[in-house]
């Protein structure tokens, strides 16, 4: 359950780092709205991890929950703001993916 809940925390930090982003990108009420959505995906990230390290080592569920953040927000950048989608930077992002899963996998 607690790997679920490291999953959905992972998502929140996507939509964290989103919201970020569309922030910048934008002015006035559009632009609170956006960082009202940063408070509270960063908030919610935060309590997940918070109950997920209660039974999963801190070093693997900070490494996975930045992992699926990192993973996730490149992906987004990809798509919501036309960031390059290079050879080294696809390449890099699968040896991260590839990070994740085996972190998991060596976890108890």
């Amino acid at each position: 359950m607690n790997w679920i809940l490291l999953v959905i925390g992972g998502f929140f930090e996507i939509g964290f780092a989103t919201c970020l982003g569309k922030a910048k990108e934008t002015a006035g009420t559009e632009s609170l709205i956006w960082f009202t959505g940063f408070l509270f995906c960063l908030a919610a990230s935060m309590t997940l991890l918070y109950k997920a390290s209660l039974t999963i080592p801190i070093g693997t569920a900070y490494a996975v929950w930045t992992g699926i953040g990192a993973c996730g927000t490149v992906i987004m950048g990809l798509i919501l703001f036309k960031e390059p989608a290079d050879f080294w930077r696809l390449f890099f992002l699968f040896t991260l993916i590839c990070s994740i899963i085996g972190l998991k996998a060596v976890s108890h």
